[in-house]
């Protein structure tokens, strides 16, 4: 017995060993990847202060001394200051993600609480939308805000945001309100609240984490988005940052690249303050979702037992 306890004490320590071999390889690993993955954004930051003859003629990240001169330039290199820019996307940003959450989470609730004529239908229509590419629908839509008179202002961008015309984040929050129980809305119209009351005081107090999800990644991808701004907006006093990114390369040839760095830079502040204030709403939201599923399995498993 002695004999078999010794043999056995060697592997058990070597075990732990191993694992702590495991994991610190899997740790190397990953911060290796995530270097590679940050290494353009290092890059960038790098080269907005390095002067603009190093900027592509050297392969050292780090520059041979710090210039600013480039966040000046690209603040007023323009004929309109960058700071102008600043503020009409952030104008339009805040004014979709007004929009998009108030008139997703209002369909949302339609399609999970409430009950109407061909609701599964106009449900399977609206995730249909989700198969169409942007570019289907864009001629049409151009044609329609230009009878409108509406080109060359912020209305195309805003206006059908407010219409819930997102489909994914239609999708998103049904499933979320279907997670509610409903008992909270039968005790609720006992007590005598219409459904747009139980929206307001039940439903979306309990689904912060999904409107903040909704919030998150719309103001992402309207802070980013190039395309949509390029085709209605034509004044240069009304661009957007990514189209007076634009205006820092030249077609001829002559492009400042350090005061495009240094304004790409400056254009991803916002985007990263504003994830960082809804971060834990996303946590929550994880944490919540980890907890409905539990207590639904319980009550589960409780009903089966008492079955």
């Amino acid at each position: 017995m002695t004999d078999i306890a010794q043999q056995g004490a060697p592997s058990a320590v070597a075990s732990p060993i191993r694992n702590r071999g495991f994991s610190l390889a899997i740790h190397v690993a990953l911060c290796a990847a995530s270097l590679v993955m940050l290494y353009p954004l290092l890059w960038m930051l790098a080269s907005s202060f390095k002067p603009e003859n190093e900027i592509f003629g050297s392969i050292s990240i780090l520059p041979t001394r710090f210039e600013f001169d480039s966040y000046l330039r690209g603040w007023k290199g323009l004929q309109i200051s960058f700071g102008r820019f600043f503020w009409n996307s952030l104008l339009i940003s805040t004014l979709c993600v007004i929009g998009n959450v108030m008139s997703c989470s209002l369909t949302a609730y339609a399609f999970a609480r409430l009950r109407f004529r061909g609701k599964n239908f106009w449900f399977a229509m609206m995730l249909g939308t989700l198969m169409l590419p942007y570019h289907v629908t864009l001629i049409p839509q151009y044609i329609l805000f230009l009878n409108l008179d509406w080109v060359d202002t912020i209305l195309p961008l805003v206006v059908p945001k407010y219409l819930a015309s997102d489909a994914f984040f239609i999708f998103l929050m049904v499933q979320f309100f279907r997670g509610i129980p409903r008992e909270l809305d039968e005790a609720a119209m006992m007590d005598g609240c219409s459904p747009w009351r139980i929206y307001r005081k039940i439903i979306l107090p309990l689904s912060l984490p999904v409107l903040a999800t909704a919030a998150i990644f719309t103001f992402i991808f309207t802070w980013d988005d190039f395309f949509a701004p390029l085709v209605y907006l034509n004044d240069m006093g009304s661009y957007t940052v990514q189209l007076g990114l634009r205006a820092f390369v030249d077609s001829s040839g002559k492009s400042d690249w350090g005061a495009l760095f240094a304004m790409s830079v400056l254009a991803l502040v916002p985007i990263l303050f504003f994830f960082l204030f809804f971060q834990r709403l996303l946590i929550e939201g994880v944490a919540t979702t980890g907890l409905k599923t539990s207590s639904a399995s319980s009550r589960s498993a409780t009903s089966t037992r008492r079955g």
